[in-house]
């Protein structure tokens, strides 16, 4: 008569044996998470329901000047503005981060200078600077290049630019040099190996790393800097907030053309934050082994999780079923 071990050795099958139960893990219930749903909702609930019933609040009015021409105006006078004093800023800022890293003592004074003076003053105040440059300027007198009346050259258009795009330069100096020297100086002793000059090294090795240092917060300071362009109505530029004043001031609808600039700021802001968020995944190819999920695959993966577990027994249950 075989034994159970010697049947098994000859028929190739495995011996039987009691095969325990999978364990069944249950999330523990959050009871807290339900009951500060249920909170915030309520209160935003009282928050609209105080809007919707204000009195003096015309809501058709918002909706009426929406797309009203002078507001789509203004809207194009932001974008331009905003636009060119970002790229202007960026340039600067480039010029500025490598001359303040630079071992010439003139030219880092003078980038340490810069970036002290337009960072430690208001904006509010560049601009207003800028736009009354005529009260001690009256002539603009490049010698052999340019002359005029500086307020023919000086129009809000420009004190704008100049207020927002020197100011923006300041900042952008500080965040490329931050991203500069996020570099590590091994890439360039290898690029001087190779034969490089120190401008070949910026340009095709130490700036390309660099970018995915600069690219989050530049992103940053442009959303920064489309809502500060509403300080440019000072200076009498036509940009969204002054149209949306002009207009509230004539039809007696302050209140209601507030309200259309603050959706449009918040339409363009959230646009330009969704490409910010592209353009940052494509740079962080190179330093991450998986990407970010993107908000649409957070948005599908989260859709039904609410309510479930997220400790380490929810983790362990989806390890034992895997």
């Amino acid at each position: 008569m075989k034994t159970p071990t010697e049947a098994t050795e000859s028929d190739g099958t495995p011996p039987s044996k009691d095969v325990p139960e999978a364990i069944k893990a249950i999330p523990v219930r959050h009871w807290g998470r339900y009951v500060s749903a249920v909170v915030v909702l309520a209160l935003l609930a009282l928050l609209v329901r105080a809007f919707a019933t204000a009195e003096g609040l015309r809501w058709g009015s918002v909706g009426d000047f929406f797309f009203d021409d002078q507001i789509l105006e203004g809207v194009k006078n932001t974008l331009v503005v905003s636009v060119l004093a970002m790229l202007m800023g960026l340039v600067l800022g480039v010029i500025l981060a490598v001359m303040r890293m630079s071992k010439n003592p003139v030219t880092s004074s003078v980038a340490w200078g810069y970036i002290w003076v337009f960072r430690g003053t208001p904006v509010y105040v560049q601009l207003l600077l800028w736009f009354n440059l005529a009260l001690i300027f009256p002539i603009l007198d490049i010698m052999p290049i340019y002359k005029d009346e500086m307020t023919d050259v000086m129009t809000p258009f420009m004190a704008a630019l100049l207020g927002l795009g020197l100011n923006e330069a300041a900042y952008m100096a500080e965040i490329c040099r931050a991203g500069i020297q996020s570099v590590d100086e091994g890439q360039t002793e290898a690029s001087q190996a190779l034969g490089m000059t120190q401008a070949q090294n910026m340009r095709r090795v130490v700036l390309p790393q660099a970018m995915r240092v600069i690219v989050p917060p530049t992103g940053n300071e442009f959303i920064n800097l489309l809502k500060t362009s509403s300080l440019c109505s000072v200076v009498m530029y036509e940009e969204l907030l002054r149209k949306g004043q002009n207009i509230g001031n004539t039809s007696s609808a302050v209140v209601e053309l507030l309200m259309v600039a603050t959706v449009w700021y918040l339409v363009i802001t959230s646009v330009f934050s969704v490409g910010q968020y592209y353009l940052e995944r494509r740079f962080a190819r190179g330093s991450s082994r998986q990407l970010p999920d993107t908000p649409w695959q957070r948005a599908r993966k989260n859709l039904f999780t609410f309510g479930r577990g997220t400790g380490s027994g929810a983790q362990g249950a989806g390890g034992i079923g895997a």
